[in-house]
């Protein structure tokens, strides 16, 4: 990076031997962004009649695991009921007293199974994926060869995602301002991913092969779902031509399942496609 301040932005900047904020820039997170951990406040984390104890938001990261624990329901797995929470990010819900004590990272989803003694807590939604799955045996091959490709594009996306979330839709979305270098730099590794995405596709009906897993639970939420859904970014990228990608998209938005994750913890959404908290099969009655 130059530190000749004419070739900076702003130009006054130089880059410092330790960093700290100049300023606060505001936008969505503004408030709330900080560079240390842990709690905030003091408060106790609400919990339901299920041994599955779900803490989330109906971002892209949440819904992979409401969609897997739906998915699970509807393939008779009645000992995946649960109760699923409202963690308000945008309130700041996540730094919580009782929350930080199951993700210390502060971040949604995490899982509490209180079906073991003593309880197991699950943060990271790619490690709640592979917890649910193995738990249920389900939804992840047990062949060597398609439980590592599973394990490959799981591990991608969680790996992929933060260029879209944190970077695209971040600068794109949420950003106080427009900054180009951002917006084109992340811009244009969304659009590589994408064509990843679609050249594998075009050789095969689901991410690891004929069947489908958690790979695909986790991946479909963010490409292109939230692309077009959250960010807004669809038509700026030009989505709809990746052809092979949309094909697998319109199949895994067509299972019920997965239309009843979606809406879990949702508290942005047209009526009808929000529930706040789930806690029975029944909170879905009268919805989309």
């Amino acid at each position: 990076m130059s530190d000749t301040p004419f070739e900076n932005q702003p130009a006054d900047y130089v880059l410092p031997k330790v960093w700290r904020p100049r300023h606060a820039y505001g936008g969505t997170f503004g408030s709330i962004n900080s560079d240390v951990s842990g709690v905030r406040f003091e408060k106790d984390l609400p919990v339901g009649r299920h041994p599955l104890q779900l803490y989330s938001q109906g971002t892209p990261n949440g819904q992979k695991v409401t969609i897997l624990l739906e998915e699970l329901l509807a393939a008779g797995h009645a000992e995946a009921e649960y109760d699923a929470w409202l963690i308000d990010v945008f309130q700041g819900d996540q730094f919580g007293s009782g929350f930080v004590g199951i993700n210390p990272n502060s971040k949604i989803p995490a899982l509490v199974d209180r079906s073991e003694n003593p309880a197991i807590n699950v943060f990271e939604s790619g490690s709640i994926l592979v917890y649910l799955a193995e738990k249920f045996d389900a939804f992840l091959p047990t062949d060597r060869r398609a439980r590592t490709q599973t394990f490959n594009w799981l591990m991608w996306q969680m790996g992929a995602a933060p260029f879209v979330g944190g970077g695209l839709g971040h600068f794109y979305a949420y950003a106080p301002f427009k900054i180009e270098y951002a917006i084109d730099r992340y811009a244009m590794e969304t659009r590589r991913q994408l064509h990843v995405l679609d050249t594998h596709l075009a050789s095969h009906e689901y991410l690891a092969g004929d069947a489908y897993s958690i790979a695909d639970i986790a991946v479909w939420p963010w490409y292109p779902t939230s692309l077009m859904n959250v960010y807004g970014t669809g038509e700026f990228l030009a989505v709809e031509q990746y052809a092979h990608l949309m094909r697998w998209e319109k199949a895994i938005a067509a299972r019920p399942a997965v239309a009843r994750g979606r809406m879990v913890n949702r508290v942005n959404g047209k009526p009808g496609e929000c529930l706040r908290e789930r806690h029975a099969p029944t909170d879905f009655d009268g919805l989309v």
